[in-house]
């Protein structure tokens, strides 16, 4: 079980969040799913598919890359990072051409072969620092 939601993880990630295929997000994430990002507060389904396409217009060169995965029952727990130039308007932040590095974790919850919850933690202000954002 845990090797199979590792793969899912993964091909979540690589096939969907790294390329930025919303259209895909159904085939991976449950119909109630949510996504917990603090200080943000929690996305259902429908506002993470908003959000996403945000990611890719702020930063069009992004990369993503899962450093370390683990898995136990239905969660699997993953470092990520992220490299971009930050090119188009983010969070209301206009473009300022700075280079990005992000790190961050998420516990996904896998449910009924679908991801159901995140909890996802990351360095928010190292990136507002990086994006000259003091």
């Amino acid at each position: 079980m845990s090797e199979r939601n590792k793969a899912l993880v993964c091909r979540y990630v690589n096939e969907c969040i790294a390329k930025n295929d919303i259209s895909r997000m159904d085939e991976f994430l449950a119909a109630d799913y949510v996504l917990h990002m603090p200080p943000s507060g929690d996305l259902d389904l429908q506002a993470y598919k908003q959000f996403q396409p945000t990611v890719l217009a702020g930063f069009p060169d992004g990369h993503w890359r899962i450093e370390d995965m683990v898995a136990e029952g239905d969660k699997v727990a993953w470092r990520f990072s992220f490299d971009g130039t930050h090119l188009g308007e983010f969070m209301g932040i206009p473009a300022t051409r700075n280079r990005l590095h992000l790190n961050g974790m998420v516990v996904s919850r896998i449910a009924e072969g679908k991801i159901a919850e995140e909890w996802e933690l990351y360095d928010g202000l190292g990136m507002m620092d990086q994006l000259g954002q003091k």
